[in-house]
């Protein structure tokens, strides 16, 4: 790997297409395979651009939603890798592309080091020769896949029978990632899906071939240790082999945000940081003995990765994590959307996220999957929703219903989100005769969910023109909340050289560091989860307000202990921190108080 940094996925469109924009510069980046009819239609739109012909797959097709994936990738594959063949053949004449390969990489990469060297060379064959090294030693970026293995609807045939467990959403996307000519890595998020596991034991370019290589291989997204470990033993013990844990902050993150009972980002990869060795001898033991099982001989110990995002904004954040947890790559998501070159945010978004503020930014209960949801406030699905609760039509039509899971009303499921669940609950709501603010408190709770499978497409038909007619034009953006200190649009070449320290970005705003930021993001949550139970307390939830409070001030500990470790480059900086720590930790006592208070 010549970078140090890689771009997580980004909801559903907004990197679907980033591989073809970053990975001839050897960037790694992951494309959401969770919407096939946004694959199919950005299938159509490249191959159309690109002169490579184009059969369409329709959804009335067998297993279609497999196929679809399956071209899609195809397709990256076959434009990645003549982008990449391109650059590489380019000469070294000043203005070439191939010139911001390598200018992209890190000031402490060998690669880079030895290209400056070649740039220092007059003419001739040494300058020549080093030239055509330098070409031996590209390699392209990853293009990495994201499965959120809990959107796993069953589907139905016309006669709405269930067509099988093969044909579950996660399990059709993963098969269309089995079937495909990637060599790259699946990005598994979102939790635990046994059924998933279990059906990866088919996908033959998970295991070993003869050579003991493993021609596809396993990222699993977590965002704590323990879950991390019972998960990487569930497939280890199918002789899958988990190449990369990625960490993720809980709550500074975009996307869903799952609040980890109080475990914070530092502690969490401490862990891994002291665990690693153990954990490694723990799952090769496994997995060796499952390949045996299966008849399957290898004698190479694959590699484990650990890496980690959510939140990231500094170079000395990206060194510091990097050296001292001894990371592999650290993830940038959120703000590589306020870069067009790498990601898909239509103008009217990127307009509104330039010029936001941290309150624009929250943790919402908006997404249909009943988990906490990263918002943007100024985005165009929230002007739609209030509009519709205004005309007495909330809810949304539900067209692709890749989230259906309720069936409170209806035989086959339905998404909270739509217009039909929230006219049943509505109607509910409406008999139970409450007070008119409880009325509203649960009214607004129905209607807040919104329509992620095309909120979250939308921006990227828009960009690329192909949003047809009577779709909705209401785009739905869910960035991390670090991306509010940042205050404009961004080249490519800018956001690489503020990673690696060579341009820094001016922040907008004063902004804490990365470990304060989150820690401030959870008391934060703790404070309002608190407050929406403090009437109907019971011991179980008083238990966990308890656990999250110790979890949280563990974490505070930690950090105060790792100020030395951070080397920060004033006394007055040191200070800050330290005076930030304080205050959360006063915060954070006003809330046990309250809580112990309750509780008498």
């Amino acid at each position: 790997m010549n970078h140090t940094f890689h771009i997580p996925v980004l909801g559903l469109g907004y990197s679907v297409d980033t591989p073809l924009k970053v990975a001839r510069y050897g960037i790694s980046s992951v494309a959401s395979i969770v919407n096939d009819e946004l694959t199919e239609r950005m299938r159509k739109f490249h191959s159309e651009a690109n002169g490579l012909p184009y059969e369409p797959i329709t959804k009335n097709e067998t297993d279609s939603r497999a196929k679809r994936i399956t071209a899609y990738l195809d397709m990256l594959k076959v434009l990645v890798d003549k982008q990449f063949s391109n650059l590489q053949q380019e000469s070294f004449s000043e203005g070439n592309d191939i010139h911001n390969y390598f200018e992209f990489l890190p000031e402490n990469s060998i690669l880079k080091s030895r290209y400056l060297k070649m740039i220092a060379l007059p003419e001739g064959t040494e300058k020549e020769k080093l030239q055509e090294e330098l070409r031996k030693e590209m390699k392209a970026g990853d293009i990495d896949v994201n499965i959120m293995s809990k959107v796993d609807k069953a589907n139905y045939n016309k006669d709405n029978e269930n067509i099988g467990n093969d044909f579950t959403d996660a399990l059709a996307s993963m098969r269309g990632f089995a079937n495909s000519t990637l060599r790259s890595s699946v990005v598994i998020s979102a939790g635990l899906n046994p059924r998933l596991y279990t059906y990866m034991d088919n996908c033959m370019d998970f295991y070993p071939d003869e050579n003991g290589i493993i021609k596809k291989s396993i990222t699993l997204k977590v965002s704590d240790f323990r879950s991390a470990l019972i998960q990487a033993k569930m497939l280890a013990k199918k002789g899958l082999w988990v190449s990369e844990f990625r960490v993720e902050s809980g709550l500074n993150c975009g996307g869903h945000a799952f609040a980890t009972d109080g475990f914070l980002l530092g502690p969490i990869l401490e862990e891994f940081k002291t665990k690693r060795a153990e954990l490694l001898a723990e799952l090769s033991g496994i997995y060796f003995s499952a390949l045996s099982a299966r008849s399957i001989t290898s004698d190479l110990v694959p590699s484990l990765k650990i890496t980690a995002q959510g939140g990231i904004g500094t170079p000395e954040e990206h060194t510091f994590l990097l050296n001292y947890y001894s990371l592999d790559s650290a993830g940038w998501g959120s703000p590589f959307l306020l870069v067009p070159e790498a990601t898909n945010v239509d103008e009217k978004t990127l307009e509104a996220l330039c010029v936001a503020t941290k309150e624009d930014y929250y943790v919402s209960n908006s997404s249909p999957l009943g988990v906490l949801f990263n918002n943007f406030k100024n985005n165009t699905m929230e002007e739609q929703r209030l509009a519709r609760i205004a005309k007495g039509r909330p809810g949304s039509p539900c067209l692709m219903k890749f989230l259906v899971t309720n069936t409170e009303f209806t035989e086959l499921p339905i998404c909270t989100a739509s217009r039909e669940y929230q006219n049943h609950k509505i109607k509910e709501l409406e008999k139970m005769e409450l007070s008119p603010e409880d009325f509203v408190q649960k009214f607004d709770a129905i209607t807040e969910k919104i329509c992620l499978c095309e909120g979250l497409c939308t921006s990227t038909y828009l960009k690329h023109g192909i949003l047809k007619e009577k779709e909705s034009t209401a785009v739905s953006i869910c960035p991390g909340p670090n991306l509010a200190y940042f205050s404009r649009q961004y080249s490519l070449k800018e956001m690489i050289s503020h990673i690696y320290g060579r341009e820094i970005i001016p922040f907008k705003m004063s902004r804490p560091n990365l470990f304060v930021n989150e820690l401030e993001i959870y008391i934060d949550y703790l404070k309002k989860d608190f407050s929406a139970h403090i009437n109907e307390l019971n011991a179980k939830k008083a238990k966990y307000f308890e656990k999250f409070s110790e979890q949280l001030l563990n974490g505070i500990n930690y950090y105060k202990e790792l100020i030395p470790e951070l080397k920060l480059q004033t006394d007055i900086a040191t200070q800050e921190l330290r005076h930030q720590l304080l205050v959360a930790e006063e915060k954070l006592r006003l809330i046990t108080k309250d809580l112990s208070l309750s509780l008498a």
